[in-house]
C-alpha cells in the first residue's frame, strides 16, 4: 500500500486509549445473544456469518470492528470493510462512532467500487490512465457507444447503445476484459462487431482519461495480476476483511477479494444465501455457497434469532425456503409471542384485490396502525397501478418507491401520443415525442419549428405541416416529419373504427416505440414493455380514449400528504432491508409470481431465486402479512 493511502487511514488506537474512550468488553458485547457474541469474538481465520432476516447483522459487524481495535488485533489501516451501498457504509460508520468515537473515520470503509477507485487513482498509470480520471455515468457511456455504433455503420434502431452497454457491463461484471472476449465466440455477437465495439470503447475511454463504473474493479484486477509487488503490499497491510451482503457479490468482486486475501489474512463475510435475489444483475449465489471451499478452515456461525417478525411469519418463511436445494441451511426463530397468522386471500380480479386490500388497510388504521408501518409489495413495477388508483379514489396517502406508474417515462411517452391524437394542437405532448423513438429530429430542428410556429401564431403540428412544404428543413428531416404527421392523421381516423385499447396497441407498434424497447434487450427495457401492457389493461375499463386521458389527469393531481406518513408501494426487490408492521403481498399467481420468464430462462435456478424473493417479502412483516392472488387477472 502506498504511503499516501497508508497515511490516510493509519490512526493507531491503543488499548488504553480505547479504555479512556469507554470502549471495553462490556459495551461491545452489550445486548448481543450467544451467536452474535461468537461472531464478534471470532477474530482469527476465515469466518462466514449466515445472518437471517432481522437478526442484527449490522450490530454484529460494527461490534466486530470495535473488538478488532480493542483487542489490538488490528489498526484501522489494517481493516478493509466493504458494504454494498454508500448508505450502508454511512450507517455502519455512524454506529461505529458511537462505540469508538471519531476514530471511526480512520477506517477503510466503503463500497467495492469506492475502495477500488481509491486504489486505481494511486496506480492509474499502470493501466494507461492519469490519477485524475473521470468516472462517467450511464448516459455518457451510451453517448460514447452511440458514436461507435454509427462509425461501424450498424443500424442504431436495431443495435441500440443501451443493448451494447448492457452486454459490455455484463462482461466486465464477470471480470472479463476485451482480451478475454477476443479469445471467445462472444466477439462475434452484434453482427460480428461485439469484440471491436468493446475494444474501441475501452480505447476511447483511455483517450478521454475516463472509466465507467465496472472498470473500477476490472482495472484493479489488471493491476494486481500484473504487479505482484503491489498485490503483496496490500496483502501485507490489510490483515482483516469484513464483507457485508456477501450473497450479492458478482464475479469481479469475488475475484478482487480472492486476490487480496491470502492464507494469513482474516476474512469475515456476512450474508444470507436465502436473500440472494439479484441474479438478474450479476450477483452469484455460488460465492457464498462455496465459502468453506474457498477459505480453508472456515468457521460458520448462524444468526437465527429474529428480532423483527412474529413466530407465524417466521414459520411460514422457514417452510417456504426449505424447498430450495442451493442453500447452506438455517431456521429463523423468535421469542416474540404476539402477531397473527398469515392470511391467504383469493380475489376475482386485480381490481377486487386492490379493493379488499384497501379495506384491510383501513381496518388497520382504525386500530391505530400508522400509514408508514404499512406496505404493499409487488413482484413487478407495473402491478402498483391498481393500488395507486384505488388509494387515490378513497383518499389513502401513499408513496411509490421508484416512479409512480403514470409518471414513468414510457407511460408519459405513450400518453403524449394519445393526447396528440385527440388534440393535435397539444404542443407540449407533441414536443415530448417528436423524436421518441429516434427520428433524426434534433434540438436545432425543434427550435426552427417552434420559432416558425410562434411567428405564424399556429400550433407546432400545423407549423410542421407548413414547413415540410418549404426548403427550411433538411430532406431527411422533412421525410421523418411528413411520415409522423401522416401517421397521426391515420390514427385519428382509426378512432372511428377501432376500440381505444386496440388503437393504443397500434400506435405503440406503428410509432416504433415497442420496436425500440425490444431491441434494447435489457431487463429495464423488458420492464418498460410490461408497463406499456399494463397501461393498455388500464384503458380497458374506460369507454373511450378521452375518458381515460381525463382519468389520468385526475390521478396525477391526487397527491396526498399526511402527518402520519404514507403507505409504501414498491417492488419486492426494493423492499430488501426494510421492515413494516403490516405487509400485503398481492399478485401471487403462477406465471406472475413466481415469474414465468425467470423460470423459462433459468429453470430451477430461476425458481429458487423467485422463492428467495418470496422469502424476503414475507420477512419484511413484523406482525401482519397477507398474501393474495386473483382467479382472473387480465393481461394483454
Amino acid at each position: 500500500m502506498s504511503d499516501n493511502i497508508q497515511n490516510q487511514f493509519i490512526n493507531f488506537i491503543s488499548k488504553k486509549e480505547l479504555e479512556k474512550k469507554g470502549i471495553n468488553e462490556n459495551n461491545i458485547f452489550l445486548n448481543l445473544n450467544k451467536n452474535q457474541k461468537d461472531a464478534v469474538s471470532c477474530l482469527d481465520g476465515p469466518l462466514l456469518v449466515l445472518s437471517g432476516a432481522g437478526t442484527g447483522k449490522t450490530r454484529v459487524l460494527t461490534s466486530r470492528l470495535a473488538n478488532l481495535l480493542k483487542t489490538g488485533k488490528a489498526r484501522p489501516s489494517n481493516i478493509l470493510a466493504v458494504t454494498f451501498t454508500n448508505k450502508a457504509a454511512k450507517e455502519m460508520r455512524n454506529r461505529l462512532e458511537l462505540l469508538i468515537g471519531p476514530d471511526a473515520n480512520s477506517l477503510w470503509l466503503g463500497t467495492f467500487h469506492s475502495i477500488a477507485a481509491r486504489i486505481l487513482r494511486q496506480y492509474a498509470e499502470i493501466v494507461g490512465l492519469k490519477s485524475n480520471f473521470t468516472i462517467i455515468n450511464p448516459d455518457d457511456q451510451k453517448k460514447l457507444l452511440k458514436e461507435l455504433i454509427v462509425i461501424e455503420n450498424l443500424d442504431e434502431k436495431k443495435i441500440t447503445p443501451q443493448y451494447v452497454a448492457h452486454l459490455i457491463n455484463s462482461w466486465k461484471d464477470k471480470g472479463l476484459s476485451y482480451g478475454d472476449i477476443e479469445k471467445t465466440e462472444k466477439k462475434y455477437l452484434i453482427e460480428g462487431k461485439a469484440g471491436k465495439l468493446f475494444d474501441d470503447y475501452q480505447k476511447r475511454l483511455l483517450s478521454l482519461n475516463c472509466v465507467d463504473f465496472a472498470d473500477l474493479l476490472l482495472h484493479n484486477l489488471v493491476i494486481f495480476r500484473q504487479n505482484r509487488d503491489i498485490l503483496e503490499k496490500f496483502q501485507k497491510n490489510i490483515t482483516h476483511f469484513l464483507i457485508d451482503e456477501y450473497q450479492d457479490t458478482n464475479t469481479a468482486q469475488y475475484l478482487w477479494l480472492k486476490l487480496l486475501v491470502n492464507s494469513n489474512n482474516n476474512i469475515c463475510c456476512v450474508g444470507d444465501d436465502d436473500q440472494s435475489i439479484y441474479g438478474w444483475r450479476g450477483a452469484d449465489i455460488g460465492n457464498i455457497l462455496r465459502f468453506e471451499k474457498d477459505f480453508s478452515g472456515a468457521e460458520v456461525i448462524r444468526l437465527e434469532e429474529n428480532y423483527r417478525s412474529s413466530k407465524y411469519i417466521l414459520n411460514s418463511a422457514n417452510n417456504l425456503i426449505s424447498f430450495n436445494q442451493s442453500r447452506l441451511g438455517k431456521s429463523l426463530k423468535t421469542s416474540a409471542t404476539s402477531g397473527e397468522k398469515i392470511t391467504l386471500m383469493s380475489t376475482g380480479d386485480g381490481a377486487e384485490e386492490a379493493r379488499k386490500i384497501s379495506t384491510h388497510i383501513e381496518n388497520l388504521l382504525n386500530k391505530g396502525v400508522k400509514f408508514n408501518e404499512i406496505a404493499v409489495l409487488v413482484r413487478a413495477g407495473y402491478q402498483t397501478r391498481n393500488f395507486e388508483e384505488r388509494f387515490v379514489q378513497i383518499g389513502l396517502p401513499y408513496k411509490v418507491i421508484g416512479a409512480k406508474f403514470y409518471e414513468r417515462q414510457e407511460i408519459r411517452d405513450a400518453i403524449a401520443y394519445f393526447r396528440v391524437i385527440l388534440q393535435q394542437n397539444d404542443d407540449l405532448a407533441l414536443e415530448r415525442i417528436i423524436n421518441v423513438p429516434k427520428r433524426g429530429i434534433g434540438s436545432q430542428t425543434l427550435r426552427t419549428i417552434k420559432k416558425y410556429s410562434r411567428l405564424e401564431n399556429i400550433s407546432i403540428f400545423n407549423g410542421i405541416e407548413q414547413l415540410i412544404l418549404t426548403d427550411e428543413l433538411r430532406p431527411g428531416v422533412k421525410i421523418s416529419l411528413e411520415s409522423l404527421i401522416k401517421q397521426f392523421y391515420i390514427w385519428q381516423e382509426d378512432i372511428k373504427n377501432l376500440s381505444h385499447t386496440d388503437l393504443a396497441g397500434k400506435v405503440l407498434e406503428e410509432s416504433g416505440y415497442v420496436f425500440s424497447l425490444q431491441n434494447e434487450k435489457s431487463i429495464d427495457a423488458e420492464n418498460r414493455l410490461e408497463n406499456l401492457k399494463e397501461l393498455i389493461n388500464a384503458m380497458a375499463s374506460f369507454e373511450n380514449l378521452a375518458g381515460f386521458i381525463e382519468h389520468i389527469s385526475l390521478v396525477n393531481d391526487g397527491e396526498n400528504s399526511n402527518i402520519d406518513g404514507e403507505i409504501s408501494l414498491m417492488t419486492l426487490h426494493a423492499a430488501k432491508g426494510l421492515e413494516f408492521d403490516a405487509v400485503f403481498l398481492p399478485c401471487w399467481e403462477e406465471g406472475s409470481f413466481p415469474s414465468q420468464r425467470s423460470i423459462d430462462e433459468k429453470g430451477i435456478v430461476g425458481l429458487e431465486e423467485e422463492r428467495r424473493l418470496a422469502y424476503v417479502g414475507i420477512t419484511r412483516a413484523k406482525k401482519i402479512a397477507l398474501i393474495s392472488f386473483s382467479m382472473n387477472r387480465f393481461y394483454q
